[in-house]
């Protein structure tokens, strides 16, 4: 009887690696605050304990993490995403210009754009004056369900990670729509691209006392 030939051995092929990112933003973004004591932050992403004692370790700051992200995947799977930019808000609790920084990635590409205003103009009102705002936009809607975790690697480089979710990519704001939502935010946007979806960087704004008059 003839020897059998042992099985080939498989091994799994290895997990993609998303790419790491480099960017001028961040950077732009904790000189905005570094000289502020004690500045306070609202962060809109995903939950990342590392930029958490990054953010901490360079500024210093009080930080309140807000994860949009799991809050429109349960509005998304109820139905209610009418609802969404309203319960957004609501979790909004600081006075009125008691907030240096919002970090929101890029939360508003999820929006539609009555979500986006009811968001931003809550965004405007708890925004110190030349307070800052990191965000981003996509050039295009996708269908691609996929969520990012952008972790602070150093102040030049992110590294994405992508990960399910249920909602894709609703609007495109063009540079002509965004002056109507985020006048008096300084938009610090970051050029990066995540796997099938491509980002830009967008104009730029900064709340002043004089643009509040």
């Amino acid at each position: 009887m003839p020897t059998p030939e042992p099985a080939a051995l498989t091994h799994p092929a290895p997990a993609a690696v998303d790419p790491l990112v480099s960017t001028k933003a961040l950077r732009k973004f904790l000189a905005c605050l570094t000289a502020r004591d004690l500045p306070v932050l609202i962060d809109l992403g995903p939950v990342v304990g590392s930029n958490v004692a990054y953010f901490g370790e360079q500024l210093g700051c009080k930080i309140f993490v807000t994860d949009a992200f799991a809050d429109l995947d349960r509005f998304m799977q109820e139905g209610r995403m009418e609802q969404f930019g309203d319960f957004l808000v609501s979790k909004f609790t600081q006075e009125t210009s008691s907030v240096d920084g919002v970090l929101c990635w890029d939360l508003f590409d999820y929006l539609d754009k009555a979500s986006a205003q009811v968001v931003a103009r809550e965004l405007t009102r708890v925004l110190a004056p030349d307070g800052a705002l990191l965000g981003f936009f996509g050039t295009a809607v996708s269908n691609d369900t996929r969520y990012a975790k952008y972790v602070i690697t150093d102040t030049a480089t992110l590294a994405p990670k992508v990960f399910d979710g249920t909602r894709s990519r609703q609007t495109v704001f063009l540079n002509r729509d965004r002056p109507e939502w985020v006048v008096y935010l300084m938009i610090i946007a970051i050029l990066h691209r995540v796997p099938d979806r491509p980002l830009t960087t967008g104009p730029s704004w900064r709340r002043t006392p004089s643009a509040l008059s």
